[in-house]
């Protein structure tokens, strides 16, 4: 049976997320607590206004999720370390019926990352793969959704230090990894870049996601990261990227088109160099859920947003929180794409 991951940009069934319930994500605070709420529901509520939204919640976090978000968001009670439903959910996959299946990838912690508790959360994307009635797709490569970039027709986006890191796949080689995406999500073509960005390889990061760097939005073309900033490690980061997608082809032989998407000129924060990223949004039907970072490039961000999902709606949101805790607005969303048989609104 032959699996293919869809684009993002193709209608939607529904999305998945998970709620904060405890760890780092929530923070030792009231104050902190407050703040992931908040930010949370905001993208969750944003979501649930294009398409219909199923969010994961721990029990001790229902009645929380409850009074924060949309009664159309739809809430399944499942025991969870952490909210990040992009890395801890299931890939969706379609047949050439258009049947449904899912992908369940071994997770563990971002690579056994110290910080990280995952026991909950490597048998989280079980309710989302029962819910959705797909056929479960077992996989023993150690991924993450945030991994892996799609332009929906065999043409993958990886990074060296994530698919290959020890702490995840010791010993497998680039080959191996490859034949794996073939069968799981139908790649042709892996793009491997050799990194991901330089916070997001530090202690509380991912060690690489694809998902802050580049995205597809439609066949050979590709939204990049780009440090602006020399002061930044990430200009020189950003540049080898571009320099080595300026080469490449998608799966059909076309050279890839990249549009810069700006950094924010903000540099740092509190903990040193951020990885703030406009990259890092998610495309839902009829609009696009941005991030911003009260910065002077959020509207030439936003704008190139626009041109780049013509007729979709952009909604900004102020991602600042999600960066402190180690990802964006991508990170915490999953998308479940349509079948012939289900209907999207």
């Amino acid at each position: 049976m032959t699996w293919r991951m869809p684009a993002e940009t193709e209608p939607h069934a529904r999305a998945w997320m998970a709620w904060p319930t405890g760890g780092y994500t929530l923070g030792a605070t009231a104050a902190e607590a407050e703040e992931a709420w908040a930010t949370w529901a905001a993208v969750g509520n944003a979501v649930a206004e294009f398409e219909q939204l199923s969010m994961v919640v721990a029990s001790d976090g229902l009645a929380e999720a409850q009074r924060r978000l949309s009664t159309a968001v739809a809430l399944t009670v499942r025991p969870l370390d952490d909210a990040w439903y992009r890395d801890i959910g299931p890939t969706f996959v379609l047949d050439a019926d258009g049947r449904l299946g899912a992908v369940n990838w071994v997770f563990n912690g971002w690579g056994q990352q110290a910080w990280a508790s995952w026991e909950r959360d490597a048998e989280a994307a079980a309710p989302a793969i029962e819910s959705a009635g797909a056929v479960r797709i077992d996989s023993p490569l150690v991924n993450e959704g945030g991994g892996i970039q799609t332009d929906g027709a065999g043409t993958f986006l990886v990074t060296e230090t994530v698919q290959l890191d020890p702490g995840r796949n010791p010993g497998w080689s680039k080959a191996q990894v490859e034949a794996e995406l073939a069968r799981t999500v139908g790649a042709r073509k892996v793009i491997w870049l050799p990194r991901g960005l330089t916070r997001d390889s530090d202690t509380y990061g991912t060690r690489g996601h694809v998902d802050l760097v580049a995205t597809f939005t439609g066949p050979a073309q590709l939204l990049v990261h780009d440090q602006r900033d020399p002061a930044h490690p990430d200009h020189e980061v950003t540049r080898q990227i571009r320099e080595l997608l300026a080469t490449e082809t998608d799966a059909d032989g076309r050279p890839l088109h990249l549009t810069l998407l700006p950094a924010p000129r903000t540099l740092r924060d509190r903990e040193g160099f951020v990885d703030y990223s406009y990259v890092n949004h998610f495309v839902v039907n009829g609009g696009v859920i941005a991030c911003t970072f009260g910065d002077p490039a959020d509207d030439e961000a936003l704008e190139i947003l626009a041109a780049a999902y013509p007729g979709r709606r952009v909604v900004p949101l102020d991602a600042r929180p999600l960066f402190a805790r180690g990802g964006g607005i991508h990170c915490i969303t999953q998308q479940q794409p349509a079948t012939p048989a289900k209907e999207t609104r």
